[in-house]
């Protein structure tokens, strides 16, 4: 057998210490907050995916699985393994276009990690703060995941950049929870990383179940699997990052390991995750903020608009237009938004409105242009009105991202229209309390009647 150096390099180290720790770290008060945000919209985001085409494919996988009883999946009565509540979970996650992202590392942060660390927390019986914590630590290593490797670099070999960092964000939060060691974490790592998959022709998912599997539901499931897997006694590759045919030598020829551990535990890529004020397709949310401050700031009505055109970056245009599912078509939402004077989670997921005349005659007036100079989520949008005169409107930070953030109220208003359909008022209500309260949670199982239909 080859000789192989099983020492573990500064990065590894450095990585294994962090999230070891990470449980017994205190958060900055305003860090603290971002991540209840995030906790409640993702949680929101589960539970009303569970009634979405693929978080109804999900929640049949997960009852058939049968397994131990140590987690549950949000909007149904299942409980059953770990690993197999994250993928659930993940996948209602991502159900459609609800859940967050995070811009520098593409991804999308909450469907993998959250999913995950709620499954590890039941499974482990850890209190809320051990979660929010957890969750946190996710999404540092998550979004730090695909620039280590090289975003681009790694999109354009035909891997999903979607996949590989929220499995490395999960395997984080998942690991912590279960309570590995500093020694146990580079196993952890290495058994990320052999289960590190993921090709960018999810593109052309017209049902979005694959890509909420792709998303959410793989990531969460592997790196769930992975901390399990450790915790039952599995060892494995000291360093996976260094050494012969190493992982990134696997997957990048521009990787940066060091990225990993840039400013660990002193920037916290939370802070830097987008949620959506819009429960649609991230490239539309800049274009959607536009034109409702055009309608408001100039009283427009449907019947004033002769036409609405927008440039945006063509390296996002075509993820958006014209698409089949309705929280994902540009020209569709832009028409549904001008004639009901805004957007619910409900309008941009009403299917029958696609073929309504009235939609489709004003969809026929939106106009996207794909613009190489743009760029991504900075479209221009111009509404030339019945009158021909034209009016323009960009949107240089989104509501909901870092330079432009939601508010708790907004954060709350938005989790409420998510959840009240499937849980009723007064649960929801319940559950929104208990997240923004989530360090008094003495056992994360606590939420399973909150959570469960």
């Amino acid at each position: 057998m080859v000789q192989v150096n099983q020492e573990v390099s500064e990065v590894m180290g450095a990585l294994s210490r962090y999230i070891a720790s990470a449980l017994d770290m205190d958060l900055p008060p305003a860090v603290s907050e971002k991540g209840k945000h995030h906790l409640l919209d993702t949680l929101a985001a589960m539970v009303s995916g569970s009634r979405l085409p693929p978080g109804e494919a999900a929640i049949r996988y997960a009852a058939l699985q049968g397994g131990r009883e140590e987690a549950c999946v949000p909007g149904s009565g299942i409980l059953t393994s770990a690993p197999n509540a994250a993928l659930a979970g993940g996948m209602l996650a991502h159900a459609d276009e609800t859940d967050d992202s995070h811009l520098i590392s593409r991804c999308h942060p909450g469907c993998g990690v959250v999913p995950a660390a709620l499954a590890m927390a039941e499974r482990e019986s850890r209190r809320g703060g051990a979660l929010l914590r957890a969750v946190v630590l996710g999404y540092d290593i998550c979004c730090r995941t695909t620039p280590a490797i090289g975003v681009d670099h790694l999109y354009e070999g035909g891997h999903s950049t979607h996949t590989f960092a929220p499995l490395f964000g999960a395997a984080a939060a998942a690991g912590a929870l279960a309570g590995l060691s500093e020694k146990q974490i580079p196993w952890l790592i290495s058994y990320a990383a052999q289960q590190a998959s993921g090709v960018n022709c999810w593109q052309r998912d017209e049902d979005h179940i694959e890509k909420a599997f792709d998303f959410g539901g793989m990531p969460a499931r592997n790196g769930t699997a992975a901390a399990a897997m450790v915790s039952a006694g599995f060892t494995g590759v000291a360093d996976v990052f260094t050494g012969p045919r190493n992982f990134f030598f696997a997957f990048s020829a521009d990787s940066h390991p060091e990225f990993l551990t840039e400013e660990l535990g002193e920037r916290f890529e939370i802070m830097e995750t987008n949620i959506k004020k819009w429960s649609v397709g991230s490239p539309i949310q800049a274009a959607l903020d536009s034109v409702e401050a055009l309608v408001r700031e100039n009283d427009l009505k449907s019947g004033d608009i002769a036409r609405i055109s927008v440039k945006m970056s063509d390296k996002e245009s075509h993820v958006v237009d014209n698409r089949k599912m309705p929280d994902i078509n540009f020209q569709h939402l832009l028409a549904v938004m001008i004639i009901d004077g805004g957007l619910t989670f409900s309008s941009s997921h009403d299917t029958g409105r696609m073929s309504d005349p009235e939609v489709s005659a004003m969809k026929a007036r939106v106009e996207l242009i794909p613009d190489p100079d743009l760029p991504r989520r900075q479209p221009i949008v111009v509404i030339t009105t019945s009158g021909g005169d034209p009016l323009v409107h960009a949107t240089p930070a989104v509501r909901g991202t870092p330079g432009n953030p939601m508010e708790r109220d907004e954060v709350e208003n938005k989790a409420l229209d998510l959840l009240e359909p499937v849980l009723g008022k007064s649960k929801s209500r319940k559950l929104v309390d208990a997240v923004w309260a989530i360090e008094r949670v003495e056992d994360v199982r606590e939420l399973r009647p909150l959570l469960m239909i």
